[in-house]
């Protein structure tokens, strides 16, 4: 980003009542559009389908409409923001806005044509936007004769209801112009936060593993997609991987994760799936096509069997976040249990079976270590009170009746047990870990700072806490020694640990 050395018309005094112009009526354009008008602004609203900009207004009114049904705006605003509205025919009608956001198809070239002729047209001190999702902003300034006013604006969907923005800065962008469209934001309600132009910016780069890891267990065949969205959802968030990616659509998916990993010259860790591209091929595009992970909208899980009463001899062993986790849950739950602080593992014993939290290896490889046949590997419970079910793997010489009191106790805390494959790193360890990981490499390259990477996956893709968040709540040994546990079972680069970790660790 350039030094500060303009001064933008959307930043004066008046800013509020300065004209705002949107290209592209889709979704996201009309989203915008809405927002702007909202909040003062006249807004031209331009799409090259003929009678598409016209549409989008139209729809802005239905849903201005129900906001009054429901008590929650007047309907003299509701008419104030309508007025506020009108469709554009071309680019010339463009000329006097003082920002232009443009929110076309996610391609350079086109992008590249356009904001050169909104660059030819607008007066030196309007400002341009562009709300692309994974396009670097320096490749979209080549070009442009005066590219210190472009900034990217990346929105999130519904826009009138999502709060985030990235605000994205390129090599040529002007520090006004990018302080300028957060100043912006914020008066419209939005929570801005700031990005370097590198592929993905923050949430598309940092959410890559949620998609990812739950893809590679399901090549791995490690359980199923119904398996893997419940233990995900019990770590707090709103929807598993599977689902999610069928609500997203998997063309959509697929194509963002392949544009970042070429983006990133063939990284291992932004890798496209074979499962995914399978999905793709064969049309199951997720929801929108009927059928995907799921056959049309997966139906919620069966109520967790809870059981009460005694299970048998418990030992709460070790020390540690994940153990103290525990500990509370099964007070809270009534469960009787002694206390081993000198044990040289992490987990719980019931009659004699050690359920060890996974530390991304192998139930098999812990049991031939320890020479301990009566082992198992459970997942992190991050969130205990909203765990549905319970990652578990259990070792090669684990018998029926251990199995059978290792699933009694999982009951017993209120947890279905969902037995994987003896996988490394199970689902919830490993997708938190990589999580970290993302946002760590993120923060370490500049991408953002780590206050940034937190609010921009809790309000941009709602997860229940931010990648820093998690590394302050388990602690930089547990994460980093999940991570190498990963690398080492699979002896990939997808899983090499983030040099900031790293440091936190010596530290």
């Amino acid at each position: 980003m350039t030094a500060s050395t303009g001064t933008w018309r959307i930043a004066s005094a008046d800013a509020a009542q300065a004209p705002v112009a949107v290209i592209g009526a889709g979704v996201m354009g009309a989203g915008i559009a809405q927002v702007a008008a909202q909040a003062g602004h006249p807004v031209r609203l331009m799409d090259l389908r003929e009678g598409a900009a016209a549409a989008a207004i139209a729809q802005i009114g239905k849903a201005l409409d129900g906001l009054v049904a429901k008590g929650r705006m007047e309907r003299d605003a509701r008419d104030a923001v309508l007025a506020r509205l009108s469709p554009a025919a071309s680019t010339a009608e463009l000329a006097d806005a003082a920002l232009v956001i443009e929110v076309i198809v996610e391609k350079l070239e086109p992008k590249q044509a356009l904001l050169r002729e909104l660059d030819a047209l607008l007066p030196p001190d309007a400002l341009i936007a562009s709300n692309t999702s994974s396009i670097s902003i320096t490749a979209l300034a080549n070009g442009m004769a005066n590219p210190r006013r472009l900034v990217g604006m990346h929105f999130f969907n519904p826009v009138p209801l999502m709060k985030l923005v990235e605000v994205v800065w390129g090599a040529e962008t002007d520090a006004s112009a990018a302080q300028a469209i957060e100043a912006l934001s914020r008066r419209w309600g939005k929570t801005p936060v700031h990005a370097k132009s590198t592929p993905g910016f923050i949430v598309n780069r940092i959410a890559r593993p949620y998609y990812a890891e739950t893809l590679q267990l399901l090549q791995e065949q490690a359980g199923s997609p119904a398996q893997l969205d419940r233990a995900l959802r019990g770590a707090g968030f709103r929807m598993g991987p599977c689902e999610l990616m069928d609500l997203i659509g998997h063309d959509t998916n697929y194509l963002v994760t392949q544009s970042v990993f070429e983006a990133n010259f063939g990284d291992k860790r932004y890798q496209p799936s074979l499962v995914q591209k399978a999905l793709v091929d064969g049309g199951r595009l997720g929801r929108k096509a009927g059928k995907g992970f799921y056959e049309g909208t997966p139906e919620n899980a069966a109520p967790v069997a809870v059981i009460d009463g005694d299970v048998g001899a418990v030992t709460l062993s070790g020390r540690g976040p994940l153990v103290e986790l525990l500990g509370d849950w099964m007070a809270t739950r009534g469960l009787t249990f002694e206390r081993d602080e000198t044990a040289d593992w992490q987990g719980v014993a019931v009659e004699g079976v050690q359920l060890h939290f996974t530390r991304g290896r192998c139930a098999a490889q812990l049991a031939r270590e320890r020479s301990q046949p009566g082992l198992a590997v459970i997942d992190w419970p991050l969130a205990p009170d909203r765990i549905e079910g319970m990652a578990i793997a259990f070792g090669p010489r684990v018998d029926n009746v251990q199995q059978t009191h290792a699933e009694t106790l999982l009951r017993r805390l209120g947890w279905e047990p969902l037995v994987l494959r003896d996988v490394p790193g199970l689902a919830v360890a490993r997708t938190i870990a990589m999580l970290i990981n993302e946002g760590a490499d993120a923060v370490w390259q500049g991408v953002c700072d780590e206050a940034g990477a937190d609010t921009a996956m809790k309000l941009g893709v709602n997860y229940p806490a931010g990648p820093f968040e998690w590394l302050a709540q388990l602690g930089a040994p547990l994460v980093v020694d999940a991570l190498a546990g990963l690398f080492e079972a699979y002896r990939s680069e997808r899983y090499r640990i983030s040099p900031l970790l790293r440091q936190r660790l010596w530290a």
